[in-house]
């Protein structure tokens, strides 16, 4: 799978409104055949920033993503509530799901 983890540094003024200004490139990008996941958090130390953790089936499914039309209307959207540009880490990685925390097992 395609595993990209994303930080967007929100400006302050958009900041408790992001999860609705990124609504519908989200729901978009669920309903994405390829789509494992594409879930936001906000930061405990920096209200201002949100991470994206989200995953693709493949690079098929990435590449379908980057070229859809919610990405572009993202592209053209969502930059005016940034500080800055987004920082990614994006690797190919085994498996197409969440593997268990063996280190911190719950019986």
């Amino acid at each position: 799978m395609i595993f990209i983890t994303a930080k967007f540094q929100v400006k302050p003024e958009s900041a408790e409104r992001w999860p609705e200004i990124a609504r519908s490139f989200t729901e978009a990008t669920r309903a994405e055949e390829g789509c494992l996941w594409f879930d936001w958090s906000r930061s405990l130390a920096d209200p201002n920033e949100y991470v994206l953790v989200e995953a693709f089936r493949d690079g098929d499914a990435g590449g379908a993503h980057v070229r859809s039309e919610h990405f572009k209307a993202a592209q053209r959207d969502l930059p005016q509530h940034l500080v800055e540009t987004p920082r990614i880490v994006n690797a190919e990685v085994p498996g197409a799901d969440w593997s268990r925390l063996g280190e911190l097992a719950v019986d």
